[in-house]
């Protein structure tokens, strides 16, 4: 049916942006038939529908209701601003401690291992890529029977990888109280009297890295009963073993002085090797000194290490209470990071909710035994409140669920929305006279109010019930960034790019609610929030002028909260910022990250997490999608106006309405009866396409997938481990895939071979939606957390890895259906975990056509930067709502400079294809659009380049700038690499924007050329420039030199053999330099067979070298045997030279040739014409 205002598509809920009633009554009509055509596949009737007029229209937005924040999640509200700080006192035992001298050998297998994977990919032999940590090395080993490690190793073993411990101890929790007696004493039944059996110890195990990194893990202590196996851990899934380095162990020293540990650590040591007790006292005083501690000096142990015997890093570990203190041993500065010092570390044991015989006795007396001398009150036990169950729905029968989780009714009513109260609702007023946007009260009233044991064993929120069987599993700790006010990460959240405060001593922080990390479909998001979203990564970074650039990675997949505080105020001396990570289970697993710039840290996260995937280069063009093209005539017809206009795009998108009734690897028969033709038409002009799979899979039986899922058992179960996980998503009652386990990924990744996907083709690539996971009907719209993965983990464990592994096994799909499995895959996926680089795009979700959304979108992409996530995009134009012409012409510029372009559309939306807005409006989209396609050579360079140095593609002003204080909070302005500086104009009526501009480099208009005129005696200064209509501020980096194509094309495929044009732009020192990369931009041989080429451009006109190329290529027989003459340069601009030169002479090996080129004194511009040289061939340009 043609709509004029969007087509329809049944099985969403209406958007906010549709606020007639009449159409909202319509939509959730049209949606219902579907909601119960689906449920008649079961076997049900399909009723008729004289009711349907009576269905009330909504107005959709975000509905907290549906998500938890901490004061009603158990384990965040019992160790919030410190309320469980009395049941934990943490003491490193010194008879435990142990140095492993094994080691070496370890490492020494894992460098080989590294060796052996490494491709050398250096210009002029400069810089290496270690493969092993990308998708195709993974998944080859697999293929080839070389992968030694096991992804479903068996509960029963400590299963960590990478580098072996050098030091080992034991911590005792020397708490009067502990949490295990608070549990006993809470559910005990009455039985428990003994004190004494409610210890609490665990293993804390240190491993350090070449790189510098220290990993410190701390796990339970195996013994009978309840801790008999480890705790769930995801290594295998996650870390990038093959490049985690241990240190040599000739390289570590551990020293005390205690004088017994001391001599501990000299036992099996030859006489004169171990420092003396007054060389370690000298060494402790001055890390206490650098760290303004007191004490004893015999409360610490030290170790030093770095490569060739040098100092270069040192851990400190205070004995009592126990804390970490991380220094760079080359500086007399405070430590980077310190953990442990608030007496904020926590670790809830795994126990019985009720006590064994051995420690039980009979009788109320033994319960006053326990409790008398610690001055605990739990309340009364016997007031025990009975709650009468109600049965919400009122006796009707559901049809259905909405996204919003309420049920559909088979008399075509809908559940009403419940307001939930919460306990900081009495901070209303608080919160609106500004006082107070923190829980300042409840941190005041801590110290008045019992222990809070509501929730330990089961929890509920709204009807959905934790059956919690293990209890209370929580671990936490608080982490400092001495000397240090900006902190950076924790992505995904709608908020700026620094993180802001969430606690403080005084109650004045910005936001009364932690950092939320928990994967969760956010259905209209809210923005200056930070409730979680769609994906997250437990990565936060310090940036500061007095300890450089530190980060902390908290190993840790299971529901999280952390607060952000700053104390003392910030800009006064002393001034720290600390974080508190409280997270509802796993274990204690935290590697410090020394930096100590940007570049090294990226590169050491990059060796523990793994490497950004090279897309394909199709991938780094514009897509074009909506929710839906209706049928092949709509996708012809959208394809052949872009063909009309020479408006470049590279990909087509289908969603979940291409599909036949939402089972995914099917086509609809009626509206796309010929996919292979269709893929191949569009593959014919050089494009390609991609259709949507989501997680959730429709239960029926005439279905193959789920028929063959049943058969192999490969869903998730229910609590009890006995049937199938059934859930509520687009096609209605569905079930999920375990892809925690292997054998289902590889079951997964099977179903895209060409012979099971009807109707796909080489064309065809994947978007992977819906993937937190989203279950319409469960809690917060997800899974409940008793759930069981085939391993009997419980969902809670790995909720948030769910997502990448979907996308990964997608990705291994894409790769594994080609002969050679040689074609680079591409997988767009909307939820994320640390790794997520490895294996495709991210973006933003489920964002708004409004200016705010325009704004908000440079911070969220940042922050997802900052973790280490480069190829990800917001949607231009906005999903929810319709764009006007202003507002889609200022995001198709932003979208131009973000990683991932894609324009994308809900189904309620007006048609916004870029000749929707008029002739005028769609020429600004098409030059938008060029400028992208011009600068596809340095995009491609930029991905390869954060590939191998971890860097990511778009970059805060800090991450090239970590020198200049000013920059640090800078989030509405970025670069792309190094090189391009880019401001988006974000509001409405805009015709200048004031760009800050570091005064260490020069810098061009990319549109005029024109150096900007900059002056100031700081290190930044602040210009007011143009940015009307027709413009966005974008400038090149005075000292590099950039590759463009400048051919106009419909595709970066039919640009493969177009010629180059480099522009130069000379520095303060009138010299320049730049990369470009060159493979086949499309398989994996740059990998497998080496074949690329580098060239290296500089550039020194006071050296008299106009410019010079100097070329890499990893194998003679590849890209430079045959594409040389496709690499052609035209072209080269050289911007800011200062006189006109009187000759310019290529010289290659046999000759000299004089170059045509012309100048212009008024701009300072030259420009060399047709030079007829190659990219992939050596030469110079001299003066």
């Amino acid at each position: 049916e043609e709509k004029t205002e969007g087509e329809g598509s049944e099985g969403r809920p209406p958007p906010s942006s549709s606020r007639d009633p009449s159409f909202l009554q319509m939509r959730s009509i049209n949606t219902l038939l579907f909601l119960l055509a689906s449920h008649a596949t079961s076997g049900l009737t399909i009723l008729a529908l004289p009711f349907a007029a009576s269905i009330l229209p909504l107005a959709m937005a975000v509905d907290r209701s549906k998500f938890r924040t901490c004061s009603q999640t158990s384990f965040c509200r019992r160790h919030r601003h410190g309320r469980s700080k009395r049941l934990y006192d943490y003491r490193l035992i010194g008879e435990s401690v142990e140095v492993h001298r094994g080691g070496a050998s370890a490492a020494a297998i894992a460098a080989e291992n590294a060796a052996a994977s490494s491709v050398g990919v250096g210009a002029g032999g400069g810089a290496e890529k270690i493969m092993s940590g990308g998708l195709l090395s993974k998944f080859s080993r697999k293929l080839m029977g070389r992968d030694s490690t096991n992804d479903d190793v068996p509960s029963g073993g400590d299963t960590f990888r990478g580098p072996t411990p050098i030091f080992t101890a034991k911590l005792a929790n020397v708490a009067p109280f502990t949490s295990s007696a608070l549990t006993a004493q809470a559910y005990g039944n009455e039985k428990c009297t003994n004190a004494n059996s409610f210890d609490e110890h665990l293993k804390l195990s240190v491993h350090l890295h070449e790189d510098g990194v220290a990993r410190i893990r701390i796990t339970e202590i195996l013994e009978e009963g309840m801790r008999a196996t480890p705790r769930w851990t995801s290594d295998e899934l996650v870390l990038n073993e093959k490049e985690m380095i241990g240190m040599k162990e000739e390289s570590v020293h551990v020293l005390s002085a205690n004088p017994s540990i001391q001599q501990k650590l000299g036992l099996g040591r030859e006489a004169g090797t171990m420092p003396t007790i007054a060389q370690a006292d000298k060494v402790v005083s001055s890390l206490t000194k650098r760290a303004n501690i007191d004490g004893p000096k015999e409360n610490y142990i030290v170790l030093s290490y770095g490569p060739a015997q040098k100092k270069q890093w040192q851990l400190m570990l205070q004995l009592e209470p126990f804390a970490v203190y991380f220094f760079r041993g080359e500086d007399d500065g405070p430590p980077m990071i310190v953990a442990g010092t608030g007496g904020l570390t926590h670790f809830e044991i795994r126990r019985s909710k009720e006590c064994s015989g051995s420690s039980a006795t009979a009788g109320v007396e033994g319960k006053r035994k326990l409790t008398e001398s610690f001055d605990v009150d739990l309340g009364d036990e016997d007031e025990v409140e009975e709650v009468e169950e109600v049965d919400r729905h009122g006796g009707k029968e559901i049809v259905g669920y909405w996204e919003d989780g309420l049920a559909i009714y088979a008399d075509g009513s809908r559940e009403e929305a419940r307001e939930v109260e919460t306990p900081s609702e009495e901070n209303a007023e608080d919160d609106e006279l500004g006082v107070d946007k923190g829980e300042g009260r409840e941190q005041r009233r801590l110290d008045e109010e019992d222990f809070d044991t509501d929730g330990m064993w089961e929890e509920k929120f709204g009807d959905h019930s934790d059956s919690k069987p293990f209890g209370p599993m929580s671990v936490g700790m608080e982490l400092t960034f001495p000397a240090s006010n900006h902190l950076f990460g924790l992505p995904e959240h709608a908020s700026s790019t620094q993180l802001k405060t969430t606690a403080g001593s005084d109650g004045h922080h910005y936001y009364k609610e932690p950092y939320r990390l928990y994967n969760l479909d956010v259905f209209e998001y809210e923005l200056d929030e930070t409730m979680a979203l769609y994906g997250h990564i437990p990565l936060v970074i310090s940036q500061s002028m007095t300890t450089g650039t530190a980060g902390a990675f908290w190993f840790n997949p299971t529901e999280t909260f952390v607060d952000i505080e700053e104390t003392p105020a910030a800009g006064t001396e002393g001034v720290a910022s600390k974080t508190h990570f409280m997270s509802e289970s796993g274990i204690v697993d935290l590697f410090l990250l020394p930096g100590p710039d940007p570049a090294a840290l990226y590169g050491q996260y990059a060796r523990l997490t793994g490497r950004l995937a090279l897309p394909p280069m199709f991938s780094l063009g514009y897509h074009q999608c909506r929710w839906n093209y209706r049928d092949e005539a709509d996708v012809y017809a959208v394809h052949a106006k872009f063909e009309e206009l020479d408006y470049p795009y590279d990909v087509l998108w289908l969603d979940i309405e291409h599909t036949d009734g939402k089972r995914y690897f099917t086509w609809d028969p009626k509206t796309f009866p010929h996919p292979e033709d269709m893929q191949k038409k569009l593959g014919g002009d050089g494009r390609r396409m991609v259709t949507i799979i989501d997680p959730h899979i429709k239960r029926d039986n005439n279905y193959y997938i789920h028929k063959e899922a049943t058969a192999l058992g490969l869903y998730i179960k229910d609590k009890k481990g006995d049937k199938d996980y059934d859930g509520w998503c687009w096609p209605g009652s569905s079930s999920y895939l375990d892809f925690t386990t292997e054998k289902v990924r590889d079951w997964w990744a099977d179903q895209f071979q060409y012979g099971k996907y009807k109707g796909s083709t080489p064309e065809l690539f994947t978007w992977n939606d819906m993937n937190e996971p989203s279950v319409f009907n469960g809690p917060e719209v997800s899974m409940q957390k008793d759930l069981l993965n085939l391993n009997k983990s419980e969902h809670r464990e790995w909720h948030n890895l769910y997502g990448m592994l979907f996308q990964r096994s997608t990705a291994e799909g894409l790769i594994k259906r080609n002969e050679g499995h040689n074609v680079r895959p591409f997988v767009l996926s909307r939820s994320f975990f640390a790794g997520s680089q490895r294996y495709g795009a991210i973006w933003t979700g489920d964002n708004e056509a409004k200016w705010s959304h325009l704004e908000i979108a440079a911070p969220m992409l940042l922050g997802l930067n900052v973790g280490a996530l480069s190829f990800v995009g917001a949607d231009v134009g906005g999903f929810f709502g319709n764009t006007d012409a202003e507002l889609m012409t200022r995001w198709m510029q932003a979208g131009a400079y973000q990683p991932f372009f894609r324009g994308h559309a809900h189904h309620d939306a007006k048609r916004r294809e870029p000749w929707m807005f008029g002739d005028e409006t769609m020429v600004r989209l098409r030059r938008a659009a060029m400028a992208r396609y011009a600068l596809l050579p340095f995009w491609y360079t930029v991905f390869w380049q954060a590939g191998v140095s971890g860097m990511p593609v778009m970059r805060t002003m800090w991450m090239q700038y970590p020198k200049i204080p000013e920059l640090y909070s800078v989030d509405d302005q970025y670069l792309i690499g190094s090189d391009l500086l880019i401001k988006p104009v974000t509001s409405a009526g805009t015709t200048t924007s004031t760009v800050q501009f570091p005064l260490s480099d020069c810098w061009y208009d990319v549109d005029t050329m024109q150096r900007m005129n900059l002056k100031g005696g700081a290190k930044t200064v602040s210009i007011t420039v143009s940015s009307d209509i027709d413009k966005i501020p974008v400038y090149q980096r005075g000292g590099s030199i950039i590759p463009r194509k400048l051919r106009l094309r419909r595709s970066s495929h039919l640009m493969m053999n177009d010629p180059y044009t480099l522009y130069v732009a000379l520095g303060h020192d009138f010299k320049a330099e730049g990369t470009l990369y060159m493979d086949d931009e499309t398989t994996f041989d740059h990998e497998k067979r080496q074949d690329f080429g580098v060239a290296t451009f500089s550039s020194s006109w006071g050296d008299k070298i106009a410019i010079r190329n100097s070329v890499h290529v990893g194998s003679d027989d590849a890209i430079n045997a045959k594409a040389a003459s496709a690499r052609i340069v035209e072209r080269i601009v050289v911007m800011g030279v200062p006189v006109e030169p009187r000759e310019i002479s290529l010289k290659s090996a046999d000759k000299a040739t004089s170059m045509e080129f012309q100048y212009d004194a008024s701009t300072k511009i030259l420009v060399i014409r047709k030079p007829g040289v190659s990219a992939l061939e050596k030469w110079t340009m001299e003066l």
